[in-house]
């Protein structure tokens, strides 16, 4: 399986404390409109922890549904317990999602051992194609480069999603390994793909999937110049998205583009009106506002 460039982390859109499907459905169809590779429902973006087991399936058997094979679906079916990670995957695959999204189990702090062991077990458990998430500023533990490499010779484990804030840690990865590489953070795309990542599961493509795609898009045919332009005229967006914890600023931005209303589940919350104006300025100063 051949995974290259854009794919929006989508949010998970709330009305009075539900699931919003209907608005879920209206994101879906416009990412798919703007040309986006894949969506990637129910990762951290997606508000996963918050979500109860029947809404979490139901979110990703809205998006394959919706999507109707127009693009490739990468279902977030990870978690902390490796056997809720099997079942997750097996139900995201009843619904037919193209692949997996595999967290890096967070809080119980696995060794590298326990970790290939996590991972391998779910790839045979399912059969599914699996994208690693190395994202250690949340899980607390990192998928070590000697780790990724031999996960890689497990045959449906495809690509990792490098969310560890380095791209010195594409090169190292591909210097022992044949693995694809998506970059988790939108302001290091170029950076990343410079050294052999093939695209990126982005948080700013919730706003602007037509532009991220455009910049990933140039950059992949050799157009260097106009990759750096677009990638310095969003900068300060991709920057400020993460000025609060992940999903909170994005959400907000998308409420500021009145593009849906901006519901969160505790213990995420509103952004601090300080913060938010920072955000509106980015938003401004990218032209998206």
């Amino acid at each position: 399986m051949q995974l290259k460039g854009v794919f929006t982390a989508i949010v998970t859109p709330f009305t009075k404390g539900e699931v919003d499907y209907e608005k879920l459905k209206e994101l879906v169809n416009f990412q798919i409109e703007a040309g986006v590779d894949g969506i990637v429902p129910v990762g951290t973006t997606g508000e996963s922890p918050t979500l109860t087991v029947e809404e979490h399936c139901k979110v990703i058997e809205t998006v394959i549904e919706t999507a109707e094979k127009r693009c490739t679906v990468i279902a977030g079916t990870g978690a902390n317990s490796t056997l809720e990670a099997i079942e997750l995957t097996l139900e995201a695959m009843k619904s037919g999602a193209d692949a997996s999204l595999q967290v890096t189990p967070y809080y119980n702090k696995p060794t590298q051992e326990g970790l290939y062991r996590h991972f391998s077990i779910i790839a045979e458990k399912t059969g599914l194609p699996i994208v690693l998430y190395n994202v250690p500023g949340r899980a607390g533990v990192p998928i070590n480069v000697d780790t990724i490499a031999r996960l890689s010779k497990v045959q449906n484990i495809v690509a990792v999603k490098e969310a560890g804030g380095s791209a010195e840690r594409v090169s190292a990865i591909l210097d022992i390994c044949d693995i694809t590489v998506l970059s988790g953070d939108d302001s290091l795309t170029i950076p990343m793909m410079s050294v052999g990542a093939t695209g990126i599961i982005s948080v700013a493509s919730n706003i602007i999937p037509a532009e991220v795609k455009a910049m990933v898009d140039a950059f992949a045919s050799g157009d260097i110049v106009k990759a750096r332009q677009l990638h310095m005229k969003y900068y300060c967006l991709f920057r400020d998205l993460f000025i609060e914890t992940n999903p909170i600023p994005v959400k907000e931005a998308m409420a500021l583009k009145k593009m849906m209303t901006c519901e969160f589940r505790l213990p995420l919350c509103p952004m601090s009106e300080k913060n938010r104006e920072i955000l509106r300025n980015s938003l401004s100063r990218a032209g998206v506002l």
